[in-house]
């Protein structure tokens, strides 16, 4: 294999290819702000993410007309994202895969998404737990947390069973078939903690089915594949089913700094705090704006934590 096939550079490359010293290239690299791995005690850096890094650090990214959203699942982000792909009219786009939250995390480090949707427990202890979270991946230090809004988080039940109260012994066994989410996902941690309050734990219940987003937990409900299932208030609403609430949640965006500045991800801020983001949350239900925008946790000011 050619130098130039190679997909790994070592230090010795990319200090030629940034026109920088060796040492700055560790010190990059041993801070997360360069794409790279370290194997058998070498740094090594694929090729095509370094690419990528030069260019988004060109004039805060010459890729500033699009914007990749990973991580968690929900409703009213995805909806206004499709709304402002169409003011956009090809212009510009914004993507939105789900991943869940830590998968989505990871997917950050590694510099193959803009953006990640985290949600990690109530509200309350979110101020601790968010940060204690995002630590745990690289680059972190290049990083900021802002919040995007709270919402209602419990359990969503088919509609029928709406009136009827649920019954701590009535959770486990073969009488209601479960839908859970995946390791790693917000939704999947709120519901063990519940369980734990509830003195059940998950193999407790019969796990009918497992969903990889808040409306594929809705989804299977509906369709009657599932009783019962964690998911949020506006996942009920859209398929017109039952929920019990449990706590209320921040839902928060993390964002490396350069990204934090792009046009893209203030305008989904503006939208959201305009007359029709507003009425779009009010008519999904469960939301709670007043915070929306408010920059939480920078990465480099950890020391100040």
């Amino acid at each position: 294999m050619s130098e130039a096939e190679n997909p790994f550079l070592n230090v010795h490359q990319v200090a030629e290819l940034l026109h920088l010293n060796e040492k700055k290239i560790y010190q990059l690299a041993s801070d997360g702000a360069l794409p790279a791995t370290k194997i058998t005690g070498k740094w090594l850096f694929p090729r095509r993410l370094v690419e990528q890094w030069i260019l988004e650090s060109c004039h805060h990214g010459v890729l500033a007309d699009r914007l990749m959203i990973t991580g968690s699942d929900d409703p009213l982000l995805a909806a206004m994202v499709m709304r402002l792909n169409q003011q956009h009219r090809g212009q510009a786009f914004y993507g939105y895969s789900v991943t869940g939250t830590q998968l989505g995390l990871e997917l950050l480090s590694q510099g193959r998404a803009d953006v990640c949707a985290i949600h990690w427990g109530r509200v309350e202890e979110s101020e601790l737990r968010h940060p204690a979270l995002i630590r745990g991946h690289g680059g972190y230090r290049h990083w900021t947390m802002v919040r995007l809004f709270r919402r209602s988080q419990g359990l969503i039940i088919r509609g029928e069973d709406r009136h009827q109260p649920l019954q701590p012994q009535g959770l486990s066994g073969t009488s209601r078939r479960w839908v859970v989410r995946q390791e790693g996902a917000g939704s999947q941690r709120f519901l063990k903690e519940w369980l734990a309050g509830q003195q059940l734990r998950l193999d407790q219940l019969n796990c009918h089915a497992i969903a990889y987003s808040e409306r594929e937990v809705a989804s299977l409900i509906a369709r009657h594949e599932a009783d019962i299932g964690p998911g949020t208030l506006s996942a009920a609403n859209e398929f017109g089913l039952g929920f019990i609430p449990v706590s209320e949640e921040a839902f928060d965006l993390v964002t490396p700094r350069n990204v934090y500045f792009r046009s893209l991800l203030r305008q989904l801020f503006d939208y959201l705090n305009s007359a029709a983001g507003l009425a779009l949350a009010q008519s999904l239900g469960g939301y709670s704006l007043e915070e929306s925008g408010k920059l939480l946790w920078r990465g480099d000011a950890v020391q100040h934590d």
